[in-house]
């Protein structure tokens, strides 16, 4: 046998060539090699995920706990340079010549085919993924020594897979010293030098492996990873150890078992080590045949496992993969548990392909898988409390996945459990309840809270469940778990529910006050949203203190009095109870109400939540919770008109005021509506205001009768002065009369106001006292309130106070008077001329009337000079409107300001009064001095554009001209001091109308620019110069809009049009005019040159539409763009869009274009020129002739196309092609190509206009000329599938090779490049080919490039006969396989001529079928039926295996409705068909064995013996059922043939031994079940037929007679013992006397009584007949024992509630 190194040689020279005779293969080793180097994974990760996978597959030895290790160094051991090294050790049985063979390879994999025998890996790549970080991996494994590298070998060129010896560098020493002398070395080391670029990756991949990484593997128990290097400080990756260990807890369950996993972590970063159990299940499902694929043909069961997670996941602080193929995807599932299968993965090994019909196959198992795995962890745990198994729900995949397809898995899992019995209800005994989601209801957390409270004080709760509704266990029922619940579809119950709970139950009397109010709190709480509209209303509920003093309930719907208030009241505050009881004596006969007892009062104040419960008894409920000042309004509101209780109430108020039970402010309150007693005896509801009574009153005296009683003032009654006794307390005399004066406001003057009437006693000279009299009242009112209007304007205007007129006495109204001092006062009535002042007589109302000062200004008295000179002022005014103002009034009127300028005397109020006043003659008529202008010579060009209103200088002549300071003050604008402003006020309309002067015009523009700069409009100027040809230019008057400004250094431009621009005439306007360019501009002059472009533009876009623009202009513009081009002037945007957009570039197809329209010609556009027609600048000497081309820059900047790449787009819109394709030269072609390039790497849209252009036949194949949707391109990739004359691929001899640099545009305009576009076409020529191995060749490319044909494509398939010859036949007379060779020459079987390679394409691509049909089966069978009297036991073991493994409601139907015979069980070798009439299931062996003793015929269907595990008998039994066949038990009629004599009947005198207590118990709680839909009422009426049952014992035998009636009429009839019966009618039971002593009597007489039993019990519902037989048998044999019985129930979940409970005791303490 060959050493490892010399086996290395021999691979190298036999394989490669190397030192060797030349391998033939070596081209397709090429081939496969660049293969490989494509499909390398894209990410780092998958080397990792590869090597895991390959350790999990290897072999290992026995007794060794598999483990895989990676350690990585920043040692160089390789000596090739690595910057770091990566180790990874396996402790497998090692590498075998086989494995280093196949590593050598390149998809010869010695995994292939072994799917059933564990192994994960598949993507045929592997090892090799390692070249992702590595350049050159080693591997050192039972004497190899090797390495592999990526760059081609010198010998073969190739790279990967040359094997090359490895002598050092490192050796076993230096791989020893890595791993550590600790321990021996693996077996197997693989040693990567990293690539610098992928050392990050690497250790990020390291750092980040999932603890998890172990959960499916069925072999690796040990994994690590850790870094090492001599500074430890250096290490970056976190090193981890994780470990598996399984408790194997073997359940089988459906084809499942379950088991616990522990893994555990050891992270150098952590302290202590992490672990996690998770609880397995793990579920076999047979692969269906709709779903299988390619890569997994040999598998014919899914494994499906899933992961609980039992405690906190282990993780690295990322997320948690949620499906593994064996090893973890990427795919986080946001499911709370882990799922596991051989799913088809993607290339990158980051997710499950969920399109594959593989993996769809799998995921619509996991909804069972999971639905088992539940059931399993909640309702088999008999032992374990239902609080421990509520944490399980947290496995329900309650939050929704990011997949779809994930979803639809969730959903079906959610669809499944509903139907399941897993929701644990409330149960108050040792049973367990689990119920569907739709039969359990919630309750609130608070009600939760008041049962268990209510619990323990003794309430009874064990009909909790008996109101329509199981109630869901309570550890369960917490917000916690809400999203679990609401994923289960568990409804909270409905309001009813709990109004019938309360009803039912003591909850209101049976608990103590605080738990009462809890219980109205949750009812207060939930009264709008659930209970008001319930019988929740009808419950007594409110506790009150009946007449008698008892406790009294009072449903909520009773509350309400007629009035709509509550009768039930309550005390807000605790100290005012018994004070509000003994008012309430007081005013019961009209208040009728009851208060809440104390004790409940007191607890409501204590209670935490009485917010929210108060708030429900006064809002909903109406319940008065009444403060002492709510109190004190009912009685208010009760007194209805009573002179005694008005009174009575006044003392109450008195009262409750001293004791401190209202507040003053309360007590105010309600005074101010209090009713009261007038002097007349009426009871008053309605007052404005309250008098003391007349007698000794001052307003009596000062007014002398009362004013105010038409105000509805009350004036008081005696009888409040009178003392009186209330509720045991007394009032003492004018004590209430006090009361009254502070509270109810009983006044007397001053302090009373005054009505808004008159004061007559005003109209008159009032005497010193009264005056101030009234004074004093006025002023003590002053503060209070505002004085009515009448009442002081009567004041004001009364002509009482008494003043001095220019020394003469009077009378005047106060708001006709003045106060001063006594010399300022003389002054102004010596000086004033025109008015004389009214002052008050100081002299007569002495040094005492200055004391009232803010009284004399109330009433309008004046005191300032500014009211002095209103006064003077409204005297002239009136006088002006009287009549106009003399030219002497005037001058009187300011020489009185310069009086008061002088004196030093504030004229501004004067002034104020007057200035406004139309007294002033003006140029324009009388005008307020405001605004009117004194005129000099400034004011003369101002005068010819505007309308000022001067002066009259006529009228007042020039002593005007000496009061300039008073007109001033006036408002008269004295001097220009440049008011451009009233300019522009006053501006004439048509100011410039008539040709105005220079003057008038720069007066205009100085006036804009002082608006400017005071920030206001001077549109009126701008308008004013617009609407008239007012600016003289070269060419006479003309508008502004049409004028330019002169000396600009764009004049050039306007050349090209000489004629069209006016510029302003400089020499009429003076060098001044161009320093107003801002004003010319805002007047519309064009002083910019972005106008003038655009005027330009204008005139250039007219000119180039109407064709007049010649060729000096196009070479003047070219000259003048250059020239400004060249200045810091930019050409504004639509000046360029009008240029570059209009045609006026002559071309050479005969007509003008705009420039971007236009192609500058260059010898580049020659070739393509011959295909195209191009719009080139007419360059001939006829037109712009080789002049044009010095403005190239000019040109281009204009958007003309200079280069040969910028016009590449005429040429897709100017596609010619020649009606004779043969014409275009090839370099026509490639530069067309070319084009087409530079089109798409700019981003250009071939657009359908060109696809149309190009779809002509103008491109040459080896098939001729073709459009290009009709070629293929041969390139590298086609060399290894298809040959050039397989399909029409583009003639490249014609072309040459540099047809190939245009793939990418030859792909873009229909020319199919790639290998997997072109199955379409090399299918169409498929028909053309005879030649069997081209015809695999091309079924094996359109294999693997997946292709599909279209629907309505009639497929065929070539059936060779020979290497030349066969013939084309429809893919429906075709089968792959043929397994039991049973069809013979029906169908063509693929099998025989392909190879197994293109079995998946016949059969999902071409649609034939990889097996005979159920149809093709069918058809057999009825063949068989006309020409077989018998079949081979393996001709119908295989047909009725294949029925059975693709058995379905289809299939049903068809078998049901064809076949008409059935196989029979027959002692010969053969296998006998009879009618399927004639023949049964013995679904009852003793009748079988009955019928087979009597019948000499066999007439029992026929089923394999030995069994077959592809043919399970039940399975067999059950299609013949569903396709017609009887079942025995079915068939037989039953008749019983004894007849019992009295004389041989003994009655059983304690019948209790037979019909006892314990079988009715087991009865009653089976027929509880929900499903059996029995009331209690029923359930008992089923029983109570035992109960009156009379029981006879004879020695006779009981027999009874079993007859089949077959299709021909005759019936077959055997005769059998039965030990008892009963007979329904006449309640008696016959007994057939016990045989004594032997296991077989007893279970034969357990099973019949059993039997008789339940058909009595059940004869309404047969369907349940057995399940309850079989309990009451097991029950016999147990003797009924009650312990046993009791066990059996709970066993089962078989409640018995109480109401069954008593009826048994009742029944049994009866008899």
């Amino acid at each position: 046998m060959a050493t490892p190194k010399e086996h290395i040689d021999e691979i190298r020279r036999k394989k490669f060539s190397i030192g060797g005779e030349l391998n033939p293969l070596m081209e397709d080793l090429h081939q496969a090699v660049k293969n490989l180097s494509a499909e390398l994974y894209a990410k780092d990760v998958h080397f990792l995920m590869e090597l895991i996978q390959n350790a999990e597959d290897n072999e290992y030895p026995d007794g060794v706990n598999p483990s895989l290790e990676l350690i990585i160094t920043s040692e160089d051991i390789t000596g090739t340079g690595a910057p770091a090294t990566l180790l990874i050790f396996n402790n497998e049985k090692g590498f075998s010549s086989k494995n280093i063979e196949s590593i050598c390879s390149v998809g010869r994999s010695t995994k292939k085919g072994n799917r059933k025998r564990g192994y994960i890996g598949e993507k045929g790549i592997g090892f090799k993924s390692v070249f992702l970080i590595t350049a050159q991996p080693y591997i050192f494994s039972n004497g190899y020594q090797i390495r592999f590298n990526e760059e081609p070998c010198p010998h073969t060129n190739l790279g990967y897979i040359i094997p090359e010896w490895v002598e050092e560098n490192p050796t076993l020493a230096d791989i020893k010293r890595i791993y550590g002398s600790h321990a021996a070395l693996p077996t197997t080391t693989i040693i990567l030098p990293l690539k610098s670029d992928k050392i990050k990756a690497v250790k990020e991949q390291l750092s980040s492996i999932q603890p998890e990484v172990l959960l499916f593997l069925s072999k690796i128990k040990q994994f690590s990873v850790k870094e090492i290097n001599e500074d430890p400080s250096l290490n970056t990756v976190n090193a981890i150890s994780i470990s598996s260990e399984i408790n194997f807890v073997s359940r089988k369950n459906i084809d499942a078992d379950s088991y616990t996993l522990h893994l555990s972590t050891d992270e150098a970063s952590d302290v202590t080590e992490k672990e996690c159990s998770y609880y397995m299940w793990r579920q076999k499902f047979p692969v269906r045949q709709e779903n299988r694929v390619e890569r997994r043909l040999e598998v014919e069961e899914w494994v499906i496992t899933l992961a609980f997670p039992l405690g906190e996941r282990l993780n690295r602080g990322m997320s948690s993969p949620g499906v593994y193929a064996f090893l973890p995807t990427e795919m986080v599932t946001n499911f709370p548990f882990i799922i596991q299968a051989d799913f088809v993965l993607a290339s990158s090994r980051e997710t499950i392909l969920l399109d594959n019909k593989w993996n769809q196959g799998i995921l619509a198992r996991v909804p069972s898988a999971f639905v088992n795995a539940f059931k399993s962890l909640i309702t088999t745990s008999e032992d374990v409390p239902v609080s421990t198994l509520i944490p399980m729900f947290r496995f329900l995949p309650v939050c929704s996945s990011s997949y779809p397809k994930l979803n639809d898995v969730r959903e079906w899992i959610k669809k499944k459990l509903l139907e399941e019995n897993i929701i644990p209800c409330q149960s108050y005994s040792d049973q367990k309840i689990f119920r569907k989601h739709c039969e359990a209801g919630r309750l609130t957390r608070s009600f939760w809270d008041i049962l268990e409270k209510g619990r323990k004080q003794g309430v009874s709760l064990q009909s909790l469940s008996s109101h329509g509704k199981y109630i869901l266990n309570s550890s369960f029922d917490t917000k916690e778990y809400d999203d679990v619940l609401n994923f289960l579809d568990v409804e909270p119950v409905n309001s009813e529910w709990y109004a019938k709970c309360i009803r039912s139950s003591n909850l209101v009397l049976g608990v103590a006050e605080e738990d009462y109010l809890e219980l109205l709190h949750f009812i207060a709480k939930n009264w709008v949203s659930s209970f008001h509209r319930t019988d929740m209303k009808n419950v007594p509920l409110l506790k009150y203190v009946g007449p008698d003093g008892d406790v009294v309930l009072c449903p909520i719907s009773n509350l309400t009095m007629r009035n709509g208030s509550s009768m039930i009241c309550m005390s807000a505050e605790s100290q005012h109870i018994s004070w509000m009881i003994d008012w309430n004596r007081e005013f019961r006969r009209v208040t009728d109400r009851y208060f809440m007892p104390k004790s409940t009062q007191e607890a409501i104040g204590c209670f935490s939540k009485r917010g929210t419960l108060l708030e429900w008894l006064k809002n909903q409920l109406k319940v008065c919770v009444a403060s002492a000042y709510d109190f004190a309004v009912i009685l208010y509101n009760s007194l209805k008109g009573d002179q005694q209780l008005a009174i009575a109430y006044v003392h109450f108020l008195y009262h409750s005021l001293s004791q401190d039970h209202l507040s003053d402010g309360h007590v105010h309150s309600l005074c101010g509506s209090i009713p009261l007693v007038d002097n007349y005896g009426h009871v008053i509801t309605q007052r404005n205001g309250v008098l003391v009574p007349a007698n000794g009153s001052k307003w009596v005296e000062l007014m002398g009768a009362n004013p105010w009683r038409e105000l509805g003032y009350v004036e008081l009654r005696e009888d409040y002065l009178h003392p009186e006794t209330y509720a045991g307390t007394i009032t003492k005399e004018r004590q209430l009369m006090t009361f009254l004066k502070t509270h109810v406001a009983a006044f007397d003057i001053p302090d009373i106001s005054p009505p808004n009437t008159e004061l007559s006693a005003a109209y008159a000279p009032l005497t010193k006292k009264n005056a101030f009299l009234l004074l004093d009242w006025i002023h003590s009112l002053r503060y209070k309130q505002d004085l009515p209007a009448k009442f002081l304007t009567s004041i004001k205007t009364g002509r009482w106070l008494k003043i001095s007129l220019s020394g003469s006495p009077g009378y005047r109204p106060p708001s006709q008077s003045f106060l001063f001092n006594s010399s300022a006062g003389d002054l102004l009535q010596d000086e004033s001329v025109m008015v004389d002042i009214p002052l008050i007589d100081q002299e007569f109302y002495g040094n005492g009337i200055n004391n009232y000062k803010e009284v004399l200004k109330t009433i309008g008295v004046m005191f300032e000079y500014r009211e002095v000179c209103q006064f003077v002022g409204k005297h002239v005014m009136s006088l002006a409107t009287s009549c106009a103002l003399t030219k002497s009034n005037v001058f009187q009127i300011l020489n009185f300001i310069r009086f008061l300028r002088l004196k030093v005397l504030p004229a501004d109020e004067f002034i104020h009064c007057i200035r406004d006043g139309r007294w002033l003659k003006t140029s324009f008529g009388d005008r307020s001095p405001v605004g009117s202008v004194l005129f000099d010579q400034e004011w003369r060009a101002a005068s010819q554009i505007s309308d000022i209103p001067f002066i009259d200088h006529n009228h007042y002549g020039k002593e005007i001209l000496g009061y300039k300071m008073e007109l001033q003050l006036l408002g008269v604008v004295v001097g220009f001091n440049k008011n451009y402003q009233l300019v522009t006020d006053h501006l004439k309309s048509q100011a410039c109308s008539k040709y105005p002067t220079a003057e008038a015009i720069l007066l205009i523009f100085e006036c804009m620019r002082h608006c400017e700069r005071n920030s206001r409009s001077y549109n009126k100027l701008v308008q004013a110069l617009k609407g008239y040809q007012c600016l003289k230019t070269n060419k006479g008057y003309k508008f502004p809009s049409e004028c330019f400004l002169p000396k600009t250094d764009w004049y050039c431009l306007l050349k090209v049009f000489s004629n069209d621009f006016p510029l302003i005439d400089e020499d009429f306007y003076g060098m001044k005019v161009l320093s107003y360019r801002n004003e010319l501009k805002q007047a519309g002059v064009v002083v910019e040159f972005e106008l003038a472009a655009q005027r330009f533009s204008a005139v250039f876009k007219n000119r180039a539409s109407s064709s007049s623009f010649g060729r000096e202009h196009v070479l003047s513009f070219l000259s003048s763009y250059r020239q400004i081009s060249n200045t810091n002037y930019k050409f504004p945007s639509d000046f360029r869009a009008n240029v570059c957009e209009s045609k006026w570039l002559q071309t050479r197809l005969g007509v003008p274009r705009s420039p971007k329209e236009c192609i500058l010609f260059a010898p580049e556009w020659e070739p393509v020129s011959s295909i195209t027609l191009l719009p080139f600048i007419d360059d001939s000497d006829n037109y712009y002739g080789q002049g044009i081309h010095k403005y190239r820059k000019e040109l281009k900047n204009l958007g003309v196309t200079i280069k040969f790449k910028d016009g590449v787009k005429y040429v897709a819109a100017g596609i010619c092609f020649p009606q004779d394709p043969s014409t275009i030269a090839p370099e026509s072609v490639l530069s067309l190509l070319q084009c087409i390039q530079i089109l798409l790497r700019d981003g250009y849209t071939l657009t359908d206009a060109f696809q149309k252009k190009i779809s002509q036949s103008w491109i040459k194949t080896v098939a001729g000329y073709r459009s290009p949707d009709q070629c293929l391109l041969f390139g590298s990739d086609w060399g290894s599938l298809l040959r050039r004359d397989d399909g029409p691929f583009i003639d490249q001899e014609f072309y040459g090779n540099g047809i190939n640099n245009y793939q990418e545009e030859l792909k873009k305009i229909g020319v199919t490049v790639e290998v997997s576009n072109g199955c379409s076409l090399i299918a169409n020529y498929l028909d053309i080919h005879s030649e069997f191995s081209t015809i695999v060749r091309v079924y094996n490319y359109l294999h693997k490039e997946g292709w599909l044909p279209s629907d309505d494509t009639p497929t065929r398939i070539w059936i060779p006969n020979g290497s030349h010859n066969g013939a084309w036949i429809g893919s429906e007379k075709c089968v792959i396989h043929d397994k039991d060779d049973l069809f013979g020459s029906e169908l063509n079987v693929l099998e025989k001529h392909y190879k197994s390679e293109l079995f998946a394409f016949f059969s999902g691509v071409l649609r034939v079928k990889s097996h005979p049909s159920v149809d093709d089966y069918c058809k057999l069978w009825k063949d068989w039926e006309d020409s077989k009297e018998q079949l081979s036991h393996s001709e119908s073991s295989s047909f009725w295996a294949y029925i059975s493994k693709h058995w379905n409601k289809s299939t049903e139907k068809t078998l049901s409705d064809h076949l008409s015979k059935v196989p029979v069980e027959s002692g010969s070798d053969g296998i006998l068909l009879s009618s399927k009439h004639d023949v049964f299931i013995a679904d009852d062996l003793q009748l079988k064995h009955l019928f087979k003793e009597s019948s000499p015929d066999s007439i029992f269907v026929w089923y394999p013996q030995p069994s077959i595990p592809s043919l399970p008998m039940t399975k067999l039994l059950d299609i013949y059922s569903k396709i017609g066949v009887r079942k025995i038990s079915e068939s037989v009629h039953k008749e019983d043939i004894t007849k019992l004599e009295a004389s041989e009947l003994k009655q059983v005198p304690e019948k209790g031994t037979v019909i006892g207590k314990g079988l009715l118990k087991l009865i009653l709680g089976f027929l509880a079940d929900p499903s059996m839909e029995l009331e209690a009422g029923q359930r008992q009426e089923a029983v109570k037929g035992l109960l009156d049952l009379t029981v006879f014992e004879t020695e006779s035998a009981i027999e009874v007679s079993y007859k089949l009636s077959m299709s021909s009429g005759n019936i077959m009839s055997v005769n059998a013992s039965r030990v008892m019966r009963w007979d329904w009618e006449d309640s008696k039971f016959f007994m057939q006397k016990k045989k004594s002593g032997g296991h077989k009597n007893k279970i034969e007489y357990a099973t019949i009584f059993a039997k008789v039993i339940s058909e009595g019990v059940l004869r309404e519902k047969e369907e349940h007949i057995d399940a309850l037989s079989e309990l009451i048998k097991l029950a016999f044999l147990l003797d009924f024992d009650e312990e046993a019985v009791g066990y059996l129930i709970r066993s089962k979940n078989i409640q018995v509630f109480m109401e069954d409970e008593e009826f048994l005791s009742s029944a049994f303490s009866m008899g």
